[in-house]
């Protein structure tokens, strides 16, 4: 479905992606990275709106970049908000599906069609003026599935989606990915993407830094060294347990010393050890968190595992 030979994207002196070079068969696939990895940059390039510096792209077979027909075999919903305050939901949503080529009848069922599946019927015909950040959100999304693309590229689509949204969305990707269609679905948030598919891109500083299943990355994180807190009244009394042990690099004790910072070479290590210590020492460890809640401190600990610094 998508293969990228080596691919690099510079802007004068700086680099959007780095020798990316991925292959991807037809179906559901999450990039995740935290924002200004390169995300959205690898997306311009899948959908030809940036020509690479270096490498090949191919989406189906054939360079987005030359061959503009392809777009209309993709569905996209970019990160930047729709700005047309004078225009209904109705009337973009149409006139997008006719820049397909598609007959203009045509063009006004599948416009309401999409829009009736991402919630928007009530208010399709208020000027996009009058809605708010998630309304427009819903209507990207209605605008990226209308014509019925074989690929759905979504870039970070839960912007402005309260709760209920959210869950709404989730529902239709998983019907989309269930169905058998393909999606490519970027997010900084793991979660967001875990509950559509288990199969993953961990971008970070243009680099693809790890990519599998769910499980397969949770091990790369886990065998990968990282800082991990943990909160309770008792977490002092761990130092004593942690201070010589090979895998710490550090410990930090903050302010309300009810959080103890460990700094770890070897994760696994704590894991296997730490409900025995809580145990035997009769301690009050409220909860432990890793580095999953911060993107940034992962995505660092992989590039200095590729670097060899670790």
């Amino acid at each position: 479905m998508i293969r990228l030979n080596h691919v690099s994207k510079l802007y004068g002196e700086v680099i959007g992606v780095n020798d990316l070079t991925i292959d991807l068969p037809g179906g559901a696939f999450g990039v995740v990275g935290p924002n200004g990895s390169g995300k959205t940059t690898l997306i311009n390039l899948m959908t030809g709106q940036l020509r690479p510096t270096l490498g090949q792209v191919e989406v189906f077979g054939s360079d987005p970049w030359r061959h503009r027909r392809l777009l209309g075999r993709i569905g996209l919903c970019p990160a930047t908000d729709v700005l047309y305050p004078n225009v209904t939901a109705r009337q973009w949503v149409t006139y997008q599906v006719r820049l397909h080529g598609i007959e203009h009848r045509q063009c006004r069922e599948l416009a309401l069609e999409s829009l009736e599946l991402v919630g928007m019927t009530a208010n399709m015909d208020r000027p996009m003026g009058t809605y708010s950040l998630g309304m427009r959100q819903r209507t990207k999304i209605a605008q990226a599935i209308a014509h019925r693309p074989d690929l759905l590229i979504l870039d970070e689509p839960y912007n402005g989606l309260d709760p209920v949204g959210r869950y709404q969305m989730t529902e239709l990707l998983k019907t989309w990915a269930t169905d058998g269609k393909s999606l490519l679905f970027a997010s900084h948030v793991l979660h967001e993407i875990e509950a559509i598919t288990s199969s993953f891109l961990l971008i970070f500083g243009g680099r693809l830094l790890a990519s599998g299943t769910a499980s397969e990355i949770e091990q790369i994180l886990a065998d990968t060294p990282q800082e991990v807190s943990l909160f309770g009244a008792d977490a002092p009394a761990l130092i004593h347990r942690l201070a010589d042990q090979p895998w710490v690099e550090s410990l930090q004790l903050l302010d309300n010393r009810k959080e103890l910072r460990v700094s770890l070479r070897d994760p696994v290590a704590l894991y296997s050890r730490l409900a025995e210590w809580v145990n035997e020492d009769g301690l009050r460890i409220e909860r432990f968190q890793t580095a999953d809640g911060n993107l940034t401190a992962v995505f660092e600990s992989l590039l200095r595992h590729h670097r060899g610094e670790t």
